[in-house]
């Protein structure tokens, strides 16, 4: 798992690529195939994958707790909200069907393959600038869960805010997280405050229903 995690947040094609290059990874697929992988086999993974990505995003696509609450207060404050994922839109499309049916969807949403670079690159957060027409950079705050959305922020040139607890940095559910001792929950936090803040992440809260009174206080807008 964490080798599987460790590029989270990129095009889901990327994560394949990226875990590919891992050393380790890289000596497994040598041995199981007896050859160094290739872009074809990228391909050939990425086409095996979807299909697998569309029926597990079906069973946790639950709304994240504090995210319903979040939404409409930022919708109080005519905050415009926006969505960018990795996930390929039927993927994508199954997770914002609960948001949808619980009036948390995101006025406009983009997927990686939409623009010409997934993140770290920055095209999708300026293209959610230009749907919403917010702007300039400094009156945006990206939010996500992975450094490389906090990459992602920071090459945007907009305000770059992670949040811990749901993320998947954390790697666990809600009701693993919840089971963690009080001491090991401090230390997973700290933890992953830690990565979060070496990337470069300007403000890092807990849980997204923080995000409010976050925004209140730094006065920007929100756009992903």
């Amino acid at each position: 798992m964490v080798e599987v995690r460790a590029p989270m947040g990129l095009h889901k094609k990327d994560c394949l690529r990226a875990m590919l290059q891992m050393p380790t990874v890289a000596a497994r697929w040598l041995a199981a195939t007896q050859k160094p992988w290739s872009e074809a086999d990228v391909e050939a993974l990425y086409r095996r994958v979807t299909p697998m990505q569309v029926a597990a995003a079906a069973v946790h696509s639950a709304l994240v707790p504090g995210v319903r609450d979040a939404v409409n207060a930022l919708r109080a404050m005519k905050i415009r909200i926006a969505g960018s994922t990795g996930y390929f839109r039927e993927a994508a499309e199954v997770c914002y069907k609960p948001a949808r049916t619980q009036g948390s969807e995101p006025e406009y949403s983009i997927c990686a393959y939409e623009v010409s670079a997934g993140r770290p690159k920055p095209w999708m957060i300026f293209r959610c600038m230009e749907a919403l027409d917010v702007f300039p950079p400094r009156r945006v705050v990206k939010v996500g869960d992975t450094v490389v959305d906090v990459e992602d922020g920071l090459n945007a040139g907009v305000g770059s805010v992670a949040v811990v607890d749901s993320s998947s940095e954390i790697g666990l559910s809600q009701l693993e997280f919840a089971a963690l001792s009080d001491p090991d929950r401090a230390a997973r936090r700290a933890a992953v405050r830690s990565r979060f803040e070496a990337a470069g992440a300007e403000g890092i809260l807990n849980s997204i229903a923080d995000l409010p009174a976050f925004i209140a206080k730094s006065e920007t807008v929100l756009v992903s």
